[in-house]
Order: C-alpha cells, then sequence, then structure tokens
C-alpha cells in the first residue's frame, strides 16, 4: 500500500451558533495515499468543505491531528504554516468569486509564486506564468485580461493554475466544476486526471455529484451531518453500497432513461435532523427506513466489513 501523504485522526470542528454548538466536523478519520484521490460526497451542509479548509487548517481544528507526511501539522505555528503552504493548496468552487476582479490573469497566476518568494527576477516569473497557462490549456493571448472577460471554465483554470504554481503535492478540490457546464466540467475533471498523472498530485475531490467522483476518485468517503458513514474504494462502494444513506444517493444518479428512472428512484424521506448538539445515535435514523430504537440511542463506529470498505451501521454490527 501507497504512504499516506495526508491523514486526519478524529478531527472535531464545532461552531458555536445562538442555539448551541454546530458539530460540522465530528471526529472524522482519514488517509489518503501519495497520488491518489480521495472523494468526499454528501448533501449541501455535510460538512464537506469545512472538512476540507480544517484539513488545510484556512479554519482552525478543535480537536483531533492533521499530520502531512507523518508530522502533525495541527499545533504548526504561522511561521510553519507559511512554509508548508507550497506543499498543500486548494482550488475553489466559485471560479469567479475566488479571483481577485481588480488583477489581470498573469498577475493572479503570479501572485502565489511571489508570496512566497520562489521566484524575483521579473522574466523568471513571467515564463513561470506562460509555463502555467500552457500546462493548464489557457491560450496565452489571456495573460493581460481580466476575470470578468472569460467563461467559467477558462476562469477554473487560472484558479487550478494558481493552485499549482507552488508545485504542491496535495490539493483540496472544493467542488471545482459544479459550477461549469457538463461539457466544459469534462474538459477540467480530464485536465485535472491529466495533472495528476504527469505530476503525482494527491487530491481530495469534493463534491455532491456521486457520477462525477466515481469518474475521479479511487476511494470515496460519504459524510453525513459532520460524519463518516461509509468509506471504501470507488468500484466497491458503487457496486456494493452498504449504508442506507450511501444506497440512496446513488439512487438518487440520473440515468438518461424515464422508464428505469422511475422504476428505480427511492427518496429519502424526512427532514434532516439538527447538527446543532446532536443527542447520541445514529444521525441518518430519522431519515432511515430501516431505523429502530437502538440506532436512536447508540453511536455506531466504522467497522471493516469487507477489505478497506468500512460502515458506521447496525445492520452490519
Amino acid at each position: 500500500m501507497k504512504t499516506p501523504l495526508i491523514q486526519t485522526m478524529n478531527l472535531k470542528k464545532y461552531f458555536q451558533t445562538p442555539g448551541g454548538l454546530l458539530h460540522a466536523v465530528d471526529c472524522v478519520n482519514l488517509s489518503i495515499p501519495k497520488g491518489t484521490t480521495l472523494g468526499v460526497v454528501g448533501e449541501s451542509g455535510c460538512g464537506k468543505s469545512t472538512l476540507g479548509r480544517t484539513i488545510l487548517r484556512l479554519i482552525e481544528p478543535d480537536a483531533g491531528q492533521i499530520l502531512f507526511e507523518g508530522k502533525d501539522i495541527s499545533q504548526y505555528n504561522e511561521k510553519q504554516m507559511f512554509d508548508i503552504r507550497k506543499e498543500m493548496q486548494i482550488i475553489f468552487q466559485d471560479p469567479y468569486a475566488s479571483l481577485n476582479p481588480r488583477m489581470t490573469i498573469g498577475e493572479l497566476i503570479a501572485e502565489p509564486v511571489r508570496i512566497q518568494k520562489m521566484l524575483k527576477r521579473k522574466e523568471d516569473i513571467d515564463r513561470r506564468i506562460y509555463e502555467l497557462m500552457d500546462i493548464v490549456g489557457l491560450a496565452r493571448r489571456f495573460v493581460n485580461t481580466y476575470p470578468h472577460e472569460l467563461d467559467g471554465g477558462r476562469r477554473q483554470r487560472i484558479g487550478i493554475a494558481r493552485a499549482l504554481s507552488v508545485n504542491p503535492q496535495f490539493i483540496v478540490c472544493d467542488e471545482p466544476v459544479s459550477a461549469l457546464d457538463v461539457s466544459i466540467q469534462a474538459q477540467i475533471l480530464n485536465l485535472m486526471m491529466d495533472l495528476q498523472e504527469d505530476m503525482g498530485l494527491t487530491y481530495m475531490f469534493i463534491t455532491h455529484d456521486l457520477s462525477v467522483v466515481k469518474h475521479i476518485s479511487n476511494e470515496i468517503m460519504v459524510l453525513y451531518l459532520g460524519q463518516c458513514v461509509e468509506k471504501g474504494p470507488a468500484e466497491e462502494l458503487f457496486e456494493n453500497p452498504l449504508h442506507p444513506y450511501t444506497r440512496a444517493l446513488l439512487h438518487a444518479i440520473p440515468i438518461p432513461d424515464i422508464h428505469r428512472e422511475r422504476s428505480r428512484r427511492r427518496l429519502i424521506k424526512g427532514e434532516v435532523s439538527s447538527p446543532i448538539d446532536p443527542r447520541p445515535g445514529c444521525r441518518f435514523a430519522v431519515r432511515c427506513e430501516n431505523a429502530c430504537d437502538e440506532c436512536r440511542n447508540k453511536d455506531f463506529r466504522l467497522k471493516e466489513i469487507e477489505k478497506e470498505h468500512y460502515v458506521a451501521c447496525r445492520l452490519y454490527e
């Protein structure tokens, strides 16, 4: 098995609200080997983006460990984190909101290089800008244009170029294609997979689109209200989903056949329970057709059912 580049151990992130503590990330354990992709899926509000930003320490964790190449970075000071930023980057969901509208494309791509002081001479920086534009498939003629002059696909290529500019090992991809047209999504996904193969990159790919995550991921983690309910190899999880929530997510993937679509669709009933000061028990129990009193009163830990396939559910206790 490949050496893990990123690991978390009992990672927690809570937010104080007027109603109590919101459990955004609750005891999440993950391991991402070098050169692979972990897909993180779940409904909006389940804690996917918070998990990614907490790993990068854009949001400070409340408890747990974050290991990068075996070193716990959760206690690093500002100077130590500045040095490690070169190794860990992020591609944001909205390619327009994440770019400064007052800066040209060339300035945006060069900004991380200048901040990290990786290059000093203008000629070297300009050469690096054009090199990155070539890598992500962005025509050089756009170097002096502004973000509002480009379409969503080209803007996202700028975001990818910025992430690559400091030669990172690990990139959190926070729903990088959700704001794009389907045809552009395929181009960006293929670009990211090619870059991973060429540069040995490690991805944490956050999305709510399971058809996308299957295309790019080696392993998939399913989050529900801040907790991991199932994780395993991508092919295995799609062929043999174990948790009722995972099965419901897979049933929600559209099939381009109206008759098959109607016969297979299974809707999740009930309302999402509150993530604020949640009571003991499975957080999916209020929406699960298999739930019983034990589910509502007992916490279930991830259990290995098949090789590297884990699930937290009473059905497999």
